[in-house]
């Protein structure tokens, strides 16, 4: 995973709001979650490999679930529906590579040499890390300002 360091600006007023409210509810957390990385998505399938177009037909968003209230995680992963076209198979039927990953990562050639990984999803999230996060922390303190009115507490 790509190490990504950014400063949060704007993150006191969030606090301050949500001392104001509470509790976040779910629902915002989720909506600014997915807000914020779908950025990334769009990017990686930008700077996807494009040979079939499948590879970028192919880069989805999942949710992780979570017991924990006010948490949620999205990854960038590859569609399963559309295994049949992303793995290679040898004679016999077994699965000797994955497209996608051996485009991100890496693979060796059957001659042995090491071909590099184009790093197009690890890129797209280091190259997008402050405004993921910028879109985050300001969709947050709308919802949430939102909801400060909604109780009447400003």
């Amino acid at each position: 995973m790509a190490k990504v360091n950014f400063k949060v600006e704007g993150m006191k007023e969030l606090e301050r709001s949500l001392d104001k409210l509470g509790k976040v509810p779910q629902k915002h957390v989720t909506s600014a979650s997915k807000k914020g990385m779908n950025i990334v998505l769009k990017q990686s399938r930008a700077n996807a490999p494009y040979d079939t177009g499948a590879l970028k037909k192919g880069i989805k968003l999942v949710g992780e679930k979570s017991k924990l209230k006010g948490k949620k995680v999205y990854r960038i992963v590859f569609d399963k529906e559309m295994n049949d076209v992303f793995q290679k198979k040898n004679e016999e039927g077994e699965v000797t590579g994955y497209y996608p990953v051996s485009q991100e990562y890496g693979f060796f050639a059957k001659n042995g040499r090491y071909i590099p990984g184009l790093r197009f999803i690890r890129d797209s999230l280091s190259d997008n890390a402050q405004k993921m996060e910028k879109t985050i922390v300001d969709t947050m303190k709308k919802k949430i300002d939102e909801e400060i009115r909604k109780a009447g507490l400003s």
